[in-house]
Formats: C-alpha cells, sequence, structure tokens
C-alpha cells in the first residue's frame, strides 16, 4: 500500500502537469478585425487588442480608449479616406489616411496616444 504522502505526491505531479499542458497550447490572442466600413484605432501595435470602430466625422473622440491611447489605426472604409488629426475639433497636426490602408506603429507622430478627431474625405 503506498502511503499518503507518495499518493498526494503523485496527485499534485499530474495536476501540475495538466495544467502547464492546457496552459501550453492556448492560442496566442489575435486583433479583432475592423468593420467594413470603420475606421479604427487600436491600443496596441500592429492592431493588436480590441478594435476602436468610429463612423464618420468626429470632432471628438477623447470619450474612446482605443482612441486617446493609438498605438495602431487602420482605415477600412468603403468609400472615403480619412484625416487623423492630434487635437480635437480637426485641430492639430492632419494625417491623411487612404481606405484599405493603415499605419501598424504610430510612434512618434502627434497621434501617438492622441488621436483626437477624424474626418472622411475625397468620397468616391
Amino acid at each position: 500500500m503506498r502511503s499518503p504522502k507518495r499518493i498526494l505526491a503523485a496527485i499534485f505531479t499530474t495536476t501540475t502537469f495538466t495544467a502547464l499542458a492546457i496552459v501550453g497550447t492556448a492560442e496566442a490572442a489575435s486583433a479583432e478585425p475592423c468593420p467594413s466600413g470603420a475606421t479604427c484605432a487600436y491600443a496596441w501595435i500592429n492592431y493588436d487588442a480590441h478594435a476602436g470602430p468610429v463612423y464618420g466625422d468626429n470632432e471628438d473622440l477623447g470619450r474612446y480608449y482605443q482612441w486617446t491611447g493609438a498605438e495602431s489605426i487602420y482605415n477600412n472604409g468603403v468609400h472615403c479616406d480619412v484625416y487623423i488629426y492630434s487635437a480635437m475639433f480637426y485641430g492639430g497636426t492632419r494625417y491623411p489616411l487612404a481606405k484599405g490602408s493603415g499605419w501598424t506603429n504610430i510612434y512618434g507622430k502627434a497621434i501617438w496616444h492622441h488621436a483626437l478627431s477624424n474626418k472622411w474625405y475625397n468620397c468616391r
């Protein structure tokens, strides 16, 4: 008959290896896609984390975490290019972003953590 210590050690070891196997096979989180017709900001580079979609012109994006903490931006607009501004009410530095394109890393730009308004243009 096995001792209680050996039984507990065997259970602990089996449980630990099972937990490690489960954690080791978990898939890495993937970026949330930007919905069609929207421009999306992401709080991480490379469009990682949750998308912060906006539609149309927006004078004040200050209430949206993804925009006030933007590190990457993608324009999934259907008909328009978009200007992204570093200040509310279309102020500050303006950056044009063509539809179907984006910036995977906006570090060093005025809109890094300050993408505070957007305006569609060149609609076709």
